[in-house]
């Protein structure tokens, strides 16, 4: 071993092993950020992931979403019969470009709630529990997330009756799954007034004449703002949703719907003119919530984007 000492040789002993070192650090520190910037694009991409959800629309600790009868985007935007519901949509955000699916009501409800019609073409009276696909609330209720549906003239916490005076069944498409509790529809008489105990996502559904159907755009505008007005104001400082949405249009405007989101999360005064349907709607209530699956075609849709308050 003359010449040399231990693994190197003694000249330039020390400047190989700094090279050495130099070396293998600048490895270490490539295949370290490579590796991050491989998971970055993986949380990025990853459609299914928390991550992306999490980054895509906000996570409010409340979500209401009321749903009104057969009306176009015309006819309630920018009415002087809607001053309430014009006033949600100046203090939060209106989609320009959102459209239900078909006709007549009862497909939509379906479609907003599951991702997909069911097969059901028409309003006729469904038979209770008649499909086990996924929808919001099984997807919430296995995900250990709370639910319920708030339903107005309902007879009783419940009740499956198909029509009960200004009561229809045929918008209340929760009834439809044996895999949501018919407990968790309760009347409307049972929206609580201390909105912390709501449940993390909720359905309102006036009756025929609250939700402008069988009544005028006037009497529906006043229903929501005696009704739900202060729950808008609370959700303004306590990180909740209100969602205003229609089934859809008066069939002569192409089903282009009014959609309005109100709350903390959202920034006043946005709009967006990216055309959304319902399942795009219930894709963003899923990820809202951080669900990792999708129900029916919201698993294809895409979130409400552009909206939000940072």
């Amino acid at each position: 071993m003359s010449g040399s000492s231990g693994l190197f040789g003694r000249s330039g002993s020390s400047g190989s092993s700094s090279s050495l070192v130099r070396r293998t650090r600048t490895a270490v520190a490539s295949a370290t950020a490579l590796a991050a910037a491989a998971f970055g694009l993986w949380a990025g991409l990853g459609g299914e992931s928390p991550a992306h959800a999490a980054g895509a629309v906000p996570t409010p600790d409340h979500v209401v979403v009321v749903v009104f009868e057969n009306h176009a985007y015309s006819q309630v935007i920018g009415s002087s019969s809607a001053p309430y519901l014009n006033s949600l949509k100046s203090g939060g955000a209106n989609l320009t470009q959102s459209y239900a699916e078909t006709h007549p009501s009862q497909p939509n409800y379906f479609a907003l709630f599951s991702g997909s019609t069911q097969g059901v073409t028409d309003d006729s009276c469904y038979t209770p529990g008649f499909s086990s696909a996924p929808n919001l609330a099984s997807e919430l209720i296995a995900a250990g997330r709370t639910w319920a549906s708030y339903n107005e003239t309902l007879p009783s916490q419940g009740s499956t009756t198909c029509s009960s005076g200004n009561y229809a069944r045929k918008h209340n498409p929760w009834f439809g799954f044996s895999n949501v509790p018919t407990s968790s529809a309760k009347t409307f008489a049972q929206f609580p007034s201390d909105y912390s105990t709501l449940p993390q996502v909720s359905f309102v559904v006036p009756n025929l004449c609250s939700d402008m159907h069988d009544c005028s755009v006037s009497t529906g505008d006043t229903w929501l703002k005696n009704n739900l007005g202060a729950y808008a104001t609370w959700a303004k400082t306590h990180n909740s949703l209100l969602v205003v949405t229609f089934d859809e249009d008066n069939r002569l405007s192409g089903n282009r719907i009014p959609t309005v989101l109100y709350g903390q999360p959202v920034t006043a005064g946005a709009s967006s003119s990216t055309t959304y349907n319902h399942y795009d709607l219930l894709r963003t209530l899923e990820d809202s919530q951080g669900l990792t699956t999708h129900a029916g075609n919201a698993a294809s849709g895409k979130d409400i984007t552009g909206i939000w308050a940072s």
